[in-house]
């Protein structure tokens, strides 16, 4: 007689046997497992919904509907170009000329618009992005008045110079009326280690600002050259926008930083006070009577902006790279170092 033995699930030995194990409905780790998929899931329908609701609420907005005063940031380094990888809900980054451009052009042709406040946050970076910026600002028909935070050095002031009136506060750091380019040299360190660039030119000066030789008596006077000239157009901005005469902008623009109460005392600056200062005092050049309401012209994120910025952020190391990649090159720069 032919006898059939039939093995239990619980009794399963082997590969088959925890397979039958695992699959069971009852088992502790696929239901651990599924837990895991379920809130990953809800998770992230939660921020695709906060992300739809964001977007949907600032189409809705509509900018504003009675005569306000627009409020434009230029608020980190200062670099050429529309950016796009700044956090849309922590703010870093850096300040785009192009996009700023763009908002103070928005801000011009707007109707309710009767004034602009550049808040101003920022120690300078870019010549080209800087002057971007700052002959935008000379071109506006209504009133500009800088809003100086925390720090506007440099290219910082460079950008307010143009402004009809600029405020600061008693601790702004300012001035820093300069330029500046710098060059690492590693030519030590790599006949340490034994490295020898090999250079192909088909100049003497082609290879400028290689970091692996000294520079030459020549280049250093053509490296001088282009500084002085973005030093003059400096002094002309500053003498323009503040009625100076430009002997007494070179006294005080040797590149020193100040205050706000020095550079008040310098006629850098027309008045102290704070943001709010400055848009009651906007709204009273643009005509508003009262408490003026403000519209913020800011580079709106996409969805994936808004997801994606949810759970990362630029790290530090991120941010200095940002700024190392920005003057590659040997950028010219309005900076305060």
């Amino acid at each position: 007689m032919n006898r059939t033995t039939t093995l239990e699930p619980t009794q399963a030995s082997g590969k088959n046997g925890e397979s039958a194990m695992l699959g069971s409905p009852g088992n502790p780790l696929a239901l651990r497992k599924s837990c895991i998929l379920w809130i990953a899931a809800i998770a992230f329908l939660m921020l695709l919904g906060c992300g739809l609701i964001f977007a949907l609420m600032s189409n809705l907005s509509g900018g504003p509907q009675e005569a306000s005063v627009a409020l434009i940031h230029i608020e980190g380094t200062i670099l050429p170009g529309k950016g796009g990888n700044s956090n849309p809900l922590t703010g870093s980054g850096g300040a785009y000329s192009t996009t700023i451009v763009d908002q103070l052009k928005q801000a011009a042709e707007n109707e309710l618009v009767k004034a602009v406040v550049l808040v101003v946050d920022s120690p300078g970076g870019s010549v080209y992005a800087s002057d971007e910026i700052a002959r935008q600002v000379a071109a506006m028909e209504k009133p500009v008045l800088s809003a100086m935070g925390s720090m506007a050095a440099s290219g910082g002031y460079f950008v307010s110079a143009p402004a009809d009136e600029i405020w600061a506060s008693p601790h702004t750091l300012t001035c820093s009326i300069g330029v500046i380019i710098e060059l690492l040299n590693y030519d030590k360190l790599a006949a340490d280690y034994g490295v020898e660039a090999v250079v192909y030119k088909s100049g003497a000066n082609k290879d400028m600002g290689n970091p692996f030789r000294q520079a030459t008596p020549e280049e250093e006077q053509i490296w001088q050259a282009m500084i002085d000239e973005a030093y003059d157009a400096f002094v002309t901005v500053v003498a323009s926008g503040r009625d100076l005469a430009e002997e007494r902008v070179r006294e005080i623009a040797d590149g020193r930083v100040c205050t706000g109460q020095q550079a008040l005392a310098l006629k850098l600056v027309d008045k102290l006070g704070y943001l709010p200062d400055v848009i009651k005092r906007a709204g009273e050049l643009g005509g508003i009577e009262g408490d003026p309401p403000t519209i913020e012209y800011q580079q709106q994120p996409g969805l994936w902006d808004l997801l994606t910025s949810a759970v990362t952020h630029r790290t530090l190391g991120e941010e200095i790279q940002q700024l190392i990649d920005s003057r590659a090159g040997a950028t010219l720069m309005y900076l305060y170092r």
